[in-house]
């Protein structure tokens, strides 16, 4: 399980607004900004932080981990609409494993974001002792 992610960013206010419109619907805010230029995102831990200090820039993945396939897809609607671009549509990636369901989206510098959701489609339940991650 990851603690936090810090990824570089070339212009701090665009990302942080990227970042507040794009991980809304998965209910992440803005928490800290402890000094300027840095900001941590999370619910009631900043585990994902955004910087203008560091180099380089366009280098990194995260991934959100969500409970639906419909927080997967609101993810990446709202991070187009935030002038993300498309690195990969909602959909099923069964090259990972059966359940797995993501969506990938490059931020303003270039860094590639996912949401992936590790359940069956709603409605459908795994098999016993399918615990439904990887």
């Amino acid at each position: 399980m990851l603690d936090h992610v810090g990824i570089s960013c070339s212009d701090y206010a665009r990302s942080r607004a990227f970042y507040e419109e794009a991980l809304e619907p998965l209910g992440y805010r803005l928490m800290m900004e402890p000094v300027e230029n840095v900001g941590g995102f999370g619910d009631d831990f900043p585990f994902f932080w955004i910087s203008s200090r560091d180099a380089p820039t366009g280098s990194t993945h995260v991934a959100f981990r969500v409970e639906t396939r419909d927080v997967v897809d609101a993810f990446h609607a709202a991070a187009l609409t935030a002038g993300g671009t498309d690195n990969g549509p909602p959909g099923p990636r069964p090259i990972y494993h059966e359940h797995y369901y993501g969506a990938y989206v490059l931020d303003p510098d270039g860094n590639n974001v996912e949401a992936v959701c590790h359940h069956p489609p709603e409605g459908k339940h795994p098999p016993p002792g399918d615990i439904g991650h990887a």
